[in-house]
């Protein structure tokens, strides 16, 4: 059962991918979503995204776009760098996103353009393994669809994905309106996975912890991974956790035996920042962040709050530090399983 860091805008950059390889990592980690008119456009920003730390031989570079011609434009580029495969974004249901035509956009429009992008995508890869480049996987990352979702069709268009090249399929097993408050639908995975044995199905969608991981196991048994977004976000460490979970697997808890300070790993993080997110981008960085990690301990919204309002990032590191001082039980954190 293989373990993947979803992709997240926002969160999933170098800094914080820096701190789940501190606790031994996991099997994939998947960038923060690169739209790819704006690589293509070379803008400002993109270079930031394109960092490959801290092990580029399991990183997964996951693209957004309306224009199915530019992504294949822009899967060419991510072909010639390190990485195992590209993953075409057609669940993020953002409006911002699905309203462009991106995203989950991509499973509402006809069949024909949706095929014809795959298609495109597919071949630049193609290209870039004949012009020597390492060969990359494609996989897809989707939803159930629009509110008007049958299996029939869903599987339907995964028929149409897998004819056109696409090896690996994450499921995220909710429909475009449905709201994190609704429990994603495992049942609808383990479908997917038992009517396509022949490539890799990904449950993604409410693993949190130790029970709903191994609940998510035994109603989707057949499918071949666990792609964990939010609860990675709260704790970067979750993947430690829970390879102790699996058969056969070690964890990397570190030299502490389980245990990590809290602070310090909060300090490390904005560090991570400054170096690898241009400085337009660390309030948000650090506000995304710190609305998560800091649900982790006893007076979590009081601490959350702090770190919100910080003015910048050294305020942030004054902030960290005065919570600790008035909480110092806090402070050195004990994992789960370790």
């Amino acid at each position: 059962m293989k373990l993947l860091l979803a992709p997240m805008d926002a969160i999933t950059h170098q800094a914080f991918r820096n701190l789940v390889g501190r606790f031994g990592g996991c099997d994939e980690y998947f960038n923060e979503m690169i739209n790819a008119s704006s690589l293509l456009n070379d803008g400002p920003w993109e270079k930031f995204y394109l960092f490959e730390g801290p092990e580029p031989q399991k990183l997964v570079w996951q693209l957004t776009d309306k224009n199915g011609s530019k992504m294949a434009e822009a899967a060419r580029i991510l072909a010639e760098k390190n990485g195992i495969g590209i993953d075409l974004n057609m669940g993020c249901s953002a409006p911002q996103i699905a309203k462009t035509g991106a995203g989950i956009a991509w499973m509402t429009k006809p069949l024909s353009e949706t095929c014809d992008m795959v298609r495109k995508v597919k071949s630049a890869l193609e290209n870039a393994a004949k012009d020597g480049f390492k060969a990359k996987r494609l996989s897809v990352k989707l939803r159930l669809g629009d509110e008007s979702y049958t299996e029939e069709k869903l599987h339907n268009f995964c028929a149409m994905l897998i004819e056109e090249g696409v090896q690996m399929i994450t499921l995220h097993a909710r429909t475009q309106k449905q709201k994190h408050s609704r429990p994603s639908n495992w049942q609808a995975v383990e479908n997917l996975a038992l009517r396509f044995p022949e490539i890799p199905v990904v449950l993604n969608g409410d693993v949190k912890d130790s029970v709903s991981f191994e609940t998510a196991q035994k109603t989707a048994p057949h499918t071949q991974g666990i792609m964990i977004a939010t609860a990675a976000a709260q704790k970067p460490w979750i993947f430690a956790e829970l390879k102790n979970l699996i058969p056969a697997e070690t964890s990397n808890c570190n030299e502490m035996q389980g245990l990590f300070d809290a602070e310090q790993l909060a300090l490390d993080f904005i560090d991570d920042v400054e170096k690898f997110q241009p400085e337009v981008f660390w309030k948000t960085r650090l506000q995304r962040f710190f609305a998560f990690y800091c649900l982790n301990f006893s007076f979590g919204h009081y601490f959350q709050s702090q770190m919100l309002n910080s003015a910048d990032n050294n305020d942030a590191r004054k902030r960290l530090h005065e919570y600790f001082e008035k909480c110092p039980d806090d402070k050195i954190f004990k994992l789960k399983n370790c």
